[in-house]
C-alpha cells in the first residue's frame, strides 16, 4: 500500500470532511495519539512494563490516520508531505545526520 492509496481509504472513515474540521481534527487526534505512543514508552523505560510493540504499532497508525485527515485539510496528500519532509532532511543533512551538525545547524 502506498501513501495515497492509504489516504484514499483513511478518508472514507471521516465523520466530516471539510477542511476546518479535517485540519482540527487531525491536529487534534496527532496530539491525543502521540500522548498515548509516550505513555507507552514511559510505561516501559520508567515503571517496569515490557514494550508492548503491537499496541505501539496500533498507535502509530491511528497517527498516521489523523495525519491523513490534516493533510486531507490542507487539500495535499500525503506524499507531497512525505517528499517536502525528505527534501528538508537532505538539504539540513546532505551526508547523513550527525550530532555536530545537528548542533550547529542554521535551519
Amino acid at each position: 500500500m502506498n501513501f495515497t492509496e492509504y489516504q484514499t481509504l483513511a478518508m472514507r472513515t471521516t465523520a466530516r470532511a471539510d477542511s476546518d474540521a479535517l485540519l482540527l481534527n487531525g491536529v487534534m487526534g496527532l496530539c491525543g495519539e502521540a500522548g498515548e505512543c509516550i505513555d507507552l514508552m514511559k510505561k516501559h523505560l520508567f515503571q517496569g512494563h515490557e514494550l508492548d510493540r503491537d499496541k505501539l504499532i496500533d498507535e502509530a497508525g491511528d497517527c498516521l490516520w489523523y495525519l491523513a485527515s490534516l493533510a486531507g485539510g490542507l487539500n495535499v496528500g500525503l506524499d507531497e508531505i512525505a517528499q517536502k519532509n525528505i527534501e528538508k532532511l537532505q538539504k539540513r543533512y546532505p551526508d547523513g545526520f550527525s550530532a555536530d551538525k545537528s548542533i550547529r545547524r542554521v535551519t
